[in-house]
């Protein structure tokens, strides 16, 4: 999947939109995992700095939570 990104604006914040997008329409439902960092470099074409920050960025807004070893996740944010 192809996403066409708008370099006028912070990429990375682009990138968390998306990601944010698939977590709302259900391509990723709660409790599953989100693509990595390494994942997210290639199929957006930016540098794997890029995605660390879209991944720190969408754990600070509580959206996904980190497994150390296992990978990030969404959050399960229903009994919130």
């Amino acid at each position: 999947m192809s996403v066409d990104l708008d370099r006028t604006r912070p990429v990375w914040r682009q990138i968390a939109a998306v990601i944010v997008g698939r977590i709302e329409d259900g391509t990723y439902p709660p409790a599953t995992k989100v693509p990595s960092v390494v994942e997210l470099s290639s199929e957006f074409g930016v540098a794997a700095s890029t995605a660390q920050k879209v991944l720190a960025h969408l754990k600070a807004e509580g959206l996904v939570r980190t497994e150390v070893g296992l990978g990030t996740f969404v959050a399960d944010r229903s009994n919130s």
